[in-house]
């Protein structure tokens, strides 16, 4: 019998990713996710067709239609399967629709994290909890830091951030949207049940996470999104900032490259902030230009003077830390890779409709 992975939200964009990548690696992968994306987005953000992509093509793959805040229901299984790893991607992942489902969005992302994090400590407490975080975990503190405009971005001006945001930044005392404060309860839980039940368990501090496979949104998926509407030739709204605010996006696979290092190789209680870095970062405006020369079609949009409420300004990850504890990963996809993939999936899909 080969190792047991579960993977939580393995619909998703990272939950897919990664099960694909350890059923690589000769995993067996127990999937939960009940397609709750496409409740708190609509049709749009529908991840069936990810789901039938898995069962298809994964022969060791398992779907199990659960919700992560069915407490019973998460214990029961996980008991049966006693996963060697547990990855965590299933959340509520947007800081609008928070506001207006706050209760959904608490029990999803907090309460279903505890109901994860006890599960594992009852049943498997050696295996590796791996959770995904948000960068949004630090509110809008990042905005405080002095920043120089450029011609088509914002950057940092301190030295002290010249690589990016280190994970050592602090997370309160700063507004957050009630997604961030869900996902600070949710992290700080995942610390907590590493260091008093010494599991080994890390949290990453996602940015903006993407790749081919993503069912981007208005309100979640900004680069998926922004190709999708390049490619339909529909408006994109600029929400604040000169649209120069910038984002490091990392490709999924390398998001799934890391598990498997933290897999192997585990730490107790760790936090590392996961993002494409400053080589992966862009503003909005420099992303319209990019996927412009991809697709040679000019992005339509509009532009809304007024930010989302705890927007960050300029946000890109300090990757010193990752790369210190595991040297045998690194960034493998460019910003221009990244996009291009995104650009012939979103491409496919359309020829599919």
């Amino acid at each position: 019998m080969g190792k047991r992975c579960l993977v939580t939200g393995s619909s998703g964009l990272i939950g897919s990713e990664v099960s694909g990548f350890f059923h690589e690696q000769g995993f067996e992968i127990h999937g939960i996710d009940n397609n709750q994306r496409a409740v708190f987005f609509g049709p749009a953000g529908d991840t069936r067709w990810n789901q039938r992509r898995l069962v298809e093509s994964l022969p060791n793959f398992c779907h199990h239609e659960l919700d992560v805040r069915d407490r019973k229901g998460i214990l029961d299984l996980v008991r049966t399967i006693r996963p060697d790893v547990v990855i965590h991607a299933a959340a509520q992942p947007s800081h609008d629709r928070a506001a207006a489902i706050p209760f959904d969005d608490f029990d999803t992302n907090a309460v279903g994290t505890l109901n994860l994090l006890e599960a594992a400590r009852q049943s498997c407490p050696q295996s590796p909890f791996i959770h995904m975080s948000t960068n949004k975990v630090y509110g809008d503190r990042p905005n405080a830091i002095s920043l120089k405009e450029l011609e088509t971005r914002w950057d940092y001006d301190d030295p002290a951030f010249t690589e990016g945001i280190p994970e050592s930044f602090p997370i309160d005392q700063s507004q957050h949207s009630l997604f961030g404060a869900s996902k600070v309860a949710a992290d700080v839980l995942v610390q907590e049940y590493g260091r008093y039940f010494n599991m080994p368990t890390c949290c990453l501090r996602g940015g903006c996470l993407t790749g081919p496979n993503h069912s981007g949104v208005e309100l979640h998926g900004f680069l998926s999104y922004l190709v999708k509407c390049n490619l339909e030739q529909k408006e994109y709204t600029l929400y604040g900032y000169k649209g120069k605010q910038v984002r490091d996006n990392i490709h999924a696979e390398d998001v799934a490259r890391f598990m498997l290092e933290f897999y192997r190789h585990p730490r107790c209680a760790e936090v590392y902030n996961l993002g494409g870095g400053k080589a992966n970062a862009c503003s909005v405006l420099e992303s319209f230009h990019l996927t412009e020369s991809l697709t040679g079609i000019q992005q339509r949009y509009h532009y809304v003077d007024q930010n989302r409420i705890g927007d960050h300004i300029c946000y890109y990850s300090d990757l010193t830390k990752m790369k210190s504890h595991y040297p045998g990963w690194a960034i493998s996809k460019g910003l221009s890779r990244i996009i291009e993939e995104i650009v012939q999936s979103w491409r496919e899909r359309m020829k599919g409709h």
